[in-house]
């Protein structure tokens, strides 16, 4: 099946034979979706707090914060191509010659609502001023020119930057990446004892760039706030590459004859992860960041997930000591399988109450020891991200899960109508503890569920190929974590997905 080359292609991926052949057939079973039971809701798998209850949150995470070691995940290796999709369209669609400007604006909304917003983008000052008499040129000059310097590799690039490294927010003295936000944004609830630790996931070759970012704002940066910062970078390995295969379930071959690997997604991030040693890590996004005033005004909602976290470790903790005691009391399980079912939101085994004794103490032991995420959930106003579920696994056992749209089975009714009473999605506002009661850290590759992958579609030279996914990094990877979903306000999510998005209020200084 795979000659000399494919062998020594795969070893250089840190792939073995029998680990691609796996993933083959993991491609021609086909997408395994999720069984959706029911969607998660207010009351019903999502927490909603009132003020004081917020309150005494954030106050218990003030209280801990000081002597805990605390890192902020980031995955940002994504470039910013995407966010400029529709631009390249009307460079390639666009002749000035053919078409009237006026026409063209009026069917393509979104290139109306960029050029209305010129003045407004981070980087309006250094384009212009890369663009010989500006000023001078007529409108539809000024636009072409404009979107040319902004994209050409003789211009500013900005396609091919990482999109941490793009200009995103312009204040009074200067213009800040989404890089550099998020040092300020670590700041105001993520940097106990004036330490920030961040790790940043990102390409490879975009260390050079990143480093080079860090040293020129981070003397500023520490002056600016009284914190030190401990910035860290890792990349996707390679080993986590999935083989592409064709829609006849053939190899593909690129035309010098060498087989297709793909990164397999942010669930190839797990190992990444999984390196930290940490006892509470943030996950937020790159591009999920706001300007500074209004970062300040959502901090707290950081705090107030980091205080249920601590909350119920605490709480888990302290069950899992009496559990490893000689005797337990049956008053006790109780108290622990109540626990269990209304805070951590743990379905448990129907036939539990007849277990023996020693049986229910290694039972609730299991279900207890594992790692705890605390997820934001915000209300579903059309938004894209994946929902909360109560999904039920190939044993029937049914838990809370993070889904993504792109595992559920709409052709399906019933399934279809589950998605349609979602109230909430999850914005990638996590807090995570991955250690255990003794101080352990967990192996976060115990607790994925590797069914949970995706499998997509995509065209390579003209040719349909089938490709892998791992399991997401909070979908099937953290599937058998424990799960609190607290609700937080929809103001906490503002990604930027196109670059029209950095003309919104949330990216703009007032």
């Amino acid at each position: 099946m795979f000659t000399d080359q494919d062998i020594r292609q795969m070893e250089n991926h840190g792939l073995t034979q029998d680990q691609v052949i796996g993933q083959i057939e993991r491609i021609k079973s086909g997408m395994v979706y999720s069984n959706l039971v029911e969607a998660a809701t207010i009351n019903h798998g999502i927490l909603k707090l009132n003020k004081n209850e917020i309150q005494q949150f954030v106050n218990l995470y003030n209280e801990k914060l000081e002597g805990l070691n605390v890192v902020k995940f980031v995955p940002a290796s994504g470039a910013a191509t995407r966010m400029f999709k529709f631009i390249f369209q009307f460079l390639k669609e666009y002749n000035d010659d053919q078409e009237r400007l006026s026409h063209y604006l009026k069917n393509h909304k979104n290139f109306w609502v960029f050029v209305n917003g010129l003045e407004k983008l981070p980087f309006f000052d250094q384009i212009v001023n890369k663009i010989s008499n500006y000023s001078q040129l007529e409108i539809e000059e000024k636009y072409i020119a404009f979107v040319k310097v902004m994209l050409n590799e003789d211009g500013l690039n900005y396609s091919n930057y990482p999109k941490g490294l793009l200009p995103f927010h312009k204040y009074k003295d200067e213009v800040l990446t989404a890089f550099h936000e998020h040092l300020l944004e670590s700041t105001l609830y993520a940097s106990p004892n004036d330490i920030a630790k961040l790790h940043f996931t990102i390409s490879e070759g975009h260390t050079d760039k990143f480093q080079k970012e860090l040293d020129r704002i981070q003397d500023k940066v520490e002056n600016q706030t009284g914190t030190k910062f401990n910035v860290s970078f890792s990349y996707q390995s390679k080993s986590t590459d999935t083989i592409a295969i064709k829609s006849n379930n053939e190899l593909f071959r690129t035309p010098e004859g060498k087989l297709l690997f793909r990164p397999a997604g942010h669930g190839a991030l797990l190992g990444n992860l999984n390196a930290l040693d940490a006892d509470i890590i943030f996950i937020k996004n790159i591009d999920n960041i706001v300007v500074l005033d209004q970062n300040k005004k959502q901090s707290d909602y950081k705090k107030l997930l980091a205080g249920v976290l601590l909350d119920a470790q605490e709480k888990a903790f302290n069950y899992l000591n009496e559990l490893d005691k000689e005797s337990v009391s049956e008053q006790k399980l109780l108290e622990i399988a109540m626990f269990l079912t209304h805070r951590m939101h743990v379905k448990l085994n129907d036939e539990f109450d007849d277990f023996p004794l020693t049986e229910k103490v290694v039972y609730l032991h299991r279900k207890l020891n594992r790692p705890i995420r605390v997820c934001g959930m915000v209300k579903n106003e059309g938004e894209p991200g994946g929902g909360p579920f109560w999904v039920k696994d190939a044993e029937g056992h049914v838990s809370l899960q993070i889904v993504e749209f792109a595992q559920i089975n709409v052709e399906d009714k019933a399934q279809k109508e589950i998605v349609k009473n979602a109230t909430h999605f999850n914005p990638t506002d996590l807090v995570c503890g991955t250690k255990d009661y003794k101080g352990n850290k967990f192996n976060l590759h115990d607790y994925v569920d590797h069914k949970a992958a995706f499998i997509t579609i995509k065209s390579q030279n003209g040719t349909d190929i089938k490709a892998l996914e791992l399991p997401g990094l909070w979908n099937g990877s953290m599937a058998d974590w424990n799960s609190v979903f607290v609700e937080i306000p929809l103001s906490t999510f503002n990604p930027v997905k196109t670059v029209n998005d950095l003309l919104k209020p949330a990216h703009q200084v007032l």
